[in-house]
């Protein structure tokens, strides 16, 4: 099970990430973690130790939620570049196309009508999608501790920031001006969304009854979505 931040404790043996087996992926095993405290940005870059295909790879796993084997799949080298990367790129495609989508249904209510960009469409995503991505996984990390699971709040955030991935797809399909339709987008990919992280998050706690927990993972990521469509796509 891998630690946040790395135990620094042992030999030269002592990794950063630490794994039974073959790594996944094909990743190599880490370097000796060269962890130097909180504030030093030198301790992070093991968390950013991922090139473009496990990125990919990982990308395309949080559409597949049925295996549950996300965390089996990150275990040698968990990352928080997918968490930053598609956070922000979230946060901009919500704030640009919410306003597109907001100009196109006026345009069609009222061709002769006055429009403007709404800045603040850009404030509320960074606020609801940073806020979320990072406070969200936090709870449950410190909620399992107290209930007695060995989390790991770096899987837990890789694993939610992934999560997030598919709003950034389904929000270009909910810039089409047909209600009905964009209702079923958002609903098909928030119900995809949150079974990822529900059965991943069950593959956590297995042998542990703490089936609300994962029902309340399962429902807070549906909200999220409806949240996305309510606010940015009304």
């Amino acid at each position: 099970m891998q630690t946040f931040p790395p135990n620094n404790n042992g030999e030269g043996s002592s990794r950063g990430y630490q794994t039974l087996g073959s790594p996944p992926e094909g990743f190599e095993q880490q370097p000796p973690n060269n962890w130097k405290g909180v504030f030093s940005v030198s301790s992070y870059t093991q968390y950013f130790n991922v090139d473009t295909d496990i990125v990919i790879n990982r990308m395309m796993s949080s559409f597949y939620p049925i295996g549950g084997d996300f965390f089996s799949k990150i275990d040698a080298n968990p990352d928080l570049y997918g968490l930053i990367w598609i956070s922000t790129t979230l946060v901009f495609v919500l704030a640009s196309l919410g306003n597109c989508a907001t100009y196109l249904i006026q345009k069609r209510a009222d061709s002769s009508a006055s429009w403007s960009f709404d800045v603040g469409y850009v404030n509320v995503a960074a606020c609801a999608i940073y806020g979320y991505a990072i406070v969200v996984p936090l709870a449950f990390y410190f909620l399992l501790q107290y209930l007695g699971t060995n989390a790991s709040l770096v899987r837990f955030w890789c694993m939610w920031g992934y999560s997030l991935f598919i709003f950034i797809l389904s929000s270009f399909l909910l810039v089409i001006p047909v209600e009905v339709l964009r209702w079923i987008i958002i609903l098909a990919a928030g119900i995809d969304s949150a079974c990822f992280v529900a059965v991943n998050l069950k593959s956590c706690v297995e042998g542990n009854d703490l089936t609300i927990v994962v029902f309340a993972a399962f429902f807070l990521q549906l909200a999220l979505a409806i949240f996305i469509k309510a606010w940015f796509f009304p």
